[in-house]
């Protein structure tokens, strides 16, 4: 039969090998909860700014000018003047004075005809349609982030993200891993 000794062994190293095994075993379950793999996402929350956007407006809109001008010299109108001043001017003078008073009359009726042709074209104006293009602004909506409220350890905690992390934020070494995207329906 079995030594009482080696009894007492088996039954001392078989209670202390499963205490160490429970030990192990709360250890392990513990710093698994300590460093989880995922903070759970309580909340998210858009964080935006108003911004003031610059934009340009053009439209058709009727525009009045002078009509363009055929005779920038006015010979017409000067040409015009200076013979009927030249007429009346000979038809004023007798004898000898006549020619004097034709050429008196052309100098006068064609500086009158060349004012006449000028007040004639500065008067004549036409309408034409012309794109005119004027900067409006808008306030906008920027997103600047999200606030993201977190469950960990039994606290509730809350951090800025530049994305909406989805139901849980990534864990790696006890800190949340703020730049990768977890996935939307956590298995």
């Amino acid at each position: 039969m079995l030594n009482k000794s080696l009894l007492i062994g088996l039954a001392g190293g078989a209670v202390a090998a499963t205490a160490i095994g429970g030990i192990a075993s709360y250890e392990v379950s513990h710093h698994k909860a300590a460093h989880a793999d995922y903070a759970e996402v309580v909340s998210v929350q858009q964080i935006f700014k108003d911004v003031r956007v610059a934009h340009k407006v053009c439209g058709e809109q009727p525009v009045t000018r002078e009509a363009p001008v055929r005779d920038q010299n006015r010979i017409a109108g000067t040409a015009i003047g200076a013979v009927l001043g030249g007429i009346l001017g000979d038809q004023v003078g007798r004898g000898n004075g006549s020619t004097v008073a034709a050429i008196a009359g052309a100098a006068a009726g064609g500086y009158a005809g060349n004012t006449v042709q000028k007040n004639m074209q500065q008067s004549d104006r036409q309408t034409v349609m012309e794109e005119r293009c004027r900067m409006e602004y808008a306030n906008e909506k920027q997103l600047l982030g999200y606030n993201v409220t977190y469950h960990l350890d039994g606290k509730e905690h809350v951090v800025r993200m530049d994305h909406d992390p989805g139901p849980r934020i990534p864990m790696k070494d006890g800190h949340l891993v703020l730049n990768e995207k977890s996935p939307r329906n956590p298995s």
